[in-house]
């Protein structure tokens, strides 16, 4: 009799096949929310934790941190991630220059990103979408609003 590593099957030609398919229970896929990276951008702790709390009572858990667009954008080059979260107003280089840089790298263009701001206006929000913003969030939102903004840049997740 034909024996296969543990978790493998016999095939009905007598080979082995690597564990059940992804249908079969005992498998589950991974949802974006398990494969999702997010980077939150803020000068201010206070609202850098408050959006990492959000985003972990979504359900993701793949987020770095970074202090200032600066410090964003280096931890980009080493560490790419699906979407940033911005807030547009920090010292040295804030987030309209973020996204900019993030929008001029090759590496990095096609990330995903979120601008967060304190004071909303027209002109703020005309400027960023020009640069590429995704989508543009006046502080405070709410874990809905941070979701619906999410989900229009990756699709649904549960």
């Amino acid at each position: 009799m034909r024996r296969c590593r543990a978790g493998s099957t016999i095939t009905s030609i007598g080979g082995c096949a690597a564990g059940p398919p992804d249908h079969e229970e005992g498998r589950q896929s991974m949802s974006i929310k398990d494969m999702l990276h997010v980077m939150v951008v803020d000068d201010n702790v206070t609202s850098r934790m408050l959006t990492v709390e959000m985003l972990q009572g979504l359900g993701l858990k793949n987020i770095q941190l970074a202090k200032d667009g600066r410090d964003g954008f280096t931890k980009l080059n080493t560490k790419p991630v699906h979407i940033v979260i911005s807030d547009l107003y920090m010292p040295d280089v804030d987030g309209m220059k973020l996204l900019q840089a993030v929008r001029a790298s090759a590496k990095l263009s096609k990330t995903g990103f979120i601008m967060i701001t304190g004071r909303k206006d027209a002109k703020v929000v005309d400027q960023a979408r020009k640069l590429g913003a995704n989508n543009v969030l006046a502080k405070p939102f709410t874990p809905a609003v941070l979701k619906s903004a999410l989900e229009a840049v990756v699709g649904k997740f549960a």
